[in-house]
């Protein structure tokens, strides 16, 4: 048998053994093997596609149906239009572009009805004439009628010419910095995220503009706008999800400290009281048994007692402490606070429910909305219901001024001339939009601090300083600095040994 015959047999005998399997042309360095064992030479091939008739032809996937055209508002102004002035942080006006998708509590309702209930930083009328102008549009088209109908997997768009509020101008502070992680002292008053009327005056935002336009902040645990202390900024989405997966699993203790009205028992004291979200338009959160457990460890660090203002005739001692930011003549308290769950509020609520809230915090301490009793140990509502609470905290910021601290009666005329946020009666010339004054610096700080987060292993441990509220007055004795947390966890040890 010729060279070329027997090569010519050792390919079928291949060809029917690879049959069974996947037919595929041979490849040159078996030829070569095959033409050497039959003793011939062969000119070199290229490769070629060999079908399998028996195979079905692939299938050809559709496309992914596109999303629905939304309105995008052709500007990302760069550096941002930060300018500082009287202490605040301001942003200069522009044009932006709200996009969001049908919420499941706004399906089956009218458009106009949505805005009304669901957002308050603009009058109905500003609604009505943004709606019919073409403003907000469904799915990038405008609305025959006010009252249409979203369903879900609708786009709401609203375009409008943006107003934010100022904020602090002090600044993001750096605890901590490593390859994967910023630990920052947040000031208070400044949302972490984009939100409501906050855009460009917000951590992730203010921090993106001080590192660059690329750079992509991760904030790993919250806090509220008006809350100060201990954040997480994850730099990569690794390590980011690592910390945020811990904090979920509550092997990380949180301390807060608070300053609240009235002397706050001695011992520690256990708060396990459920919190409902009463109303998401304002914020506003109760004590309910129908609410989300809840659980926060109590413990006093300090008590400053009323300080008895001289007689009239008689001068002040230079050794004589005045504060009278709480003139109700009862002191405040200095507390520690240890959050084992992570409601919204959480803290506020509870400590408003034990009758010492918050000395400063515009909702849960604020006569005009709570009465004098300030909602404490009012579980079931009996003493004002949630529609007078929602009645009464809607008009704050808005006709009156907010009466953000729970002064005693003779002082409400004294508190009234500071400033406070409210509708100013001034128009923007560009867009009509109603504008506010500045907030008063009650509106811009709340006397709750992160103080510590820690790992539950003791792996690591971030500790910012106390607040300059939280210190003793001028001439009083009081701590400077919190201890550790074993007195806190030791009180919830048994029912939460994570935190252990």
């Amino acid at each position: 048998m010729r060279p070329s015959h027997r090569l010519e047999v050792v390919l079928q005998c291949a060809s029917r053994s690879f049959a069974t399997q996947i037919p595929l042309a041979p490849s040159p360095r078996i030829l070569a093997h095959l033409a050497r064992r039959a003793g011939a030479s062969i000119p070199s091939m290229a490769l070629v596609e060999v079908p399998n008739p028996r195979s079905p032809p692939l299938e050809v996937k559709k496309a992914m149906e596109e999303p629905p055209s939304v309105m995008v508002t052709p500007c990302d102004p760069w550096p941002r239009p930060y300018y500082l002035e009287n202490g605040l942080r301001r942003v200069a006006p522009y044009h932006y572009t709200y996009n969001t998708y049908c919420k499941e509590r706004w399906r089956g309702r009218g458009l106009l009805d949505i805005f009304a209930s669901e957002f308050r930083d603009r009058p109905l009328e500003y609604y009505k004439d943004a709606i019919e102008r073409g403003n907000v549009v469904i799915n990038g088209k405008p609305v025959p009628t006010l009252n249409h109908i979203v369903k879900n997997g609708d786009v709401i768009s609203h375009t409008l010419h943006r107003h934010e509020p100022p904020v602090t101008a002090l600044p993001i502070s750096v605890l901590h910095e490593d390859d994967d992680m910023i630990v920052i002292n947040k000031p208070s008053g400044v949302p972490v995220h984009p939100a409501g009327r906050y855009n460009y005056n917000s951590v992730v935002e203010i921090m993106r503009a001080e590192r660059g336009h690329g750079w992509n902040p991760l904030p790993c645990n919250r806090l509220d706008r008006l809350t100060s202390g201990v954040m997480f900024i994850g730099k990569n989405p690794k390590a980011a999800e690592k910390l945020s997966l811990q904090i979920q699993g509550r092997t990380v203790r949180k301390e807060y400290i608070a300053r609240v009205r009235g002397e706050f028992p001695d011992t520690e004291v256990v708060c396990d009281m459920p919190i409902l979200q009463v109303s998401p338009k304002l914020g506003l959160n109760r004590v309910r048994a129908n609410g989300k457990a809840a659980r926060t460890v109590f413990k006093k660090l300090a008590y400053y007692p009323p300080v008895t203002k001289p007689v009239a005739d008689e001068p002040a001692s230079s050794e004589t402490p005045i504060h009278e930011d709480n003139p109700k003549d009862e002191g405040y308290s200095i507390v520690r606070c240890l959050p084992v769950t992570g409601r919204t509020h959480q803290l506020r609520v509870h400590l408003q429910f034990l009758g010492h809230p918050i000395v400063n915090d515009p909702i849960y301490a604020n006569r005009r909305v709570w009465g004098t009793n300030l909602g404490a140990n009012d579980g079931d509502g009996s003493q004002d219901t949630d529609e007078d609470i929602i009645t009464r905290l809607s008009r704050m910021g808005k006709s009156e001024v907010a009466d953000a601290v729970a002064y005693h009666d003779e002082m409400v005329d004294q508190y009234e001339k500071k400033k406070a946020e409210k509708m100013s009666g001034e128009l923007c010339e560009l867009c009509q939009t109603p504008l506010y004054t500045d907030p008063g610096e009650q509106e811009l700080s709340l006397w709750l601090h992160s103080l510590r987060y820690e790992d539950a292993g003791g792996a690591w441990s971030y500790v910012s300083p106390l607040p300059a509220w939280a210190m003793p007055p001028d001439g009083v004795d009081g701590p400077t600095e919190v201890g550790g947390m074993e007195a806190l966890v030791e009180a919830v040890k048994e029912e939460n040994p994570e935190i252990a």
